[in-house]
């Protein structure tokens, strides 16, 4: 990433941090974040960061509500939404028919696909096709994702080791633990940007498609009416296509 871009997306982090203030009149927007997930959702320099709080933000200012970030386990996310300890997750969630049977999901906001990465050293034997689909292959998943349920759904001969977080599974990989680490393109993105994943690779072949959401507590639709309104206004005036662009400034182009 260039010096352009990290003086823009500190500038971001810093509007983000003085809308969470907002008015001591206002009322709460209580949003639950799991900040694993560069560039959806992480932490930089102490701060929330990514596509995720910035667009939390202009959704809160809209709404004139002020902003109240709780970071969760991702494992917690869905639990802390039905207790009522937040009224939103807005955490690059994927929409999928067990969670809807579980929380009301607002429109989606963001196209995207599970994507395997290997080891830069491994790249003759496992880039192609089929490789994943051998058996005996070590597939690394995030625990409670779309990417683990496509491994255990389609990697049948493979074997699957799910993790915590992303940095469990790339610490994994890169100890030659696994052989594949399935998470979200995002994820492919970042490691293509960044000198901090230069031995490892992203295979942009998608395996998945799927819509990223917000949701909310089944029953919810005061709240799902004002986000989808809020969602509709961010997108005509352009403000999602620039958070977007702002954290995820190159397309990727994916084969199938």
């Amino acid at each position: 990433m260039n010096n352009k871009n990290l003086w823009l997306i500190r500038i971001a982090m810093s509007i983000i941090a003085l809308l969470s203030i907002g008015s001591a009149a206002a009322e709460n927007l209580v949003v639950g974040v799991n900040p694993d997930y560069k560039p959806l959702a992480y932490k930089e320099d102490g701060q929330l960061a990514g596509i995720e709080p910035a667009t939390a933000a202009a959704t809160a200012k809209l709404l004139s509500k002020k902003l109240v970030f709780k970071e969760l386990a991702w494992q917690d996310l869905i639990p802390a939404l039905q207790r009522g300890d937040i009224d939103v997750v807005m955490s690059g969630m994927s929409i999928t028919p067990e969670r809807t049977k579980q929380v009301d999901f607002s429109r989606s906001y963001l196209k995207i696909s599970q994507m395997a990465i290997i080891r830069i050293q491994d790249l003759a034997r496992l880039a192609t096709p089929g490789a994943m689909y051998q058996q005996g292959i070590r597939i690394g998943v995030e625990s409670n994702t779309t990417g683990e349920s496509f491994a255990k759904k389609n990697l049948v001969s493979a074997t699957i080791d799910s993790f915590e977080t992303p940095a469990d599974a790339f610490a994994a990989l890169r100890a030659g633990k696994i052989d594949f680490f399935i998470h979200d393109a995002p994820t492919s993105w970042e490691i293509a940007q960044s000198n901090d994943y230069n031995d490892l690779f992203a295979l942009y072949r998608s395996l998945t498609e799927e819509s990223l959401a917000w949701a909310v507590k089944k029953g919810n639709s005061s709240l799902l009416a004002e986000l989808n309104q809020a969602l509709s206004t961010l997108e005509s005036n352009g403000t999602i296509k620039m958070i977007q662009s702002l954290w995820m400034p190159v397309k990727v182009e994916v084969g199938q």
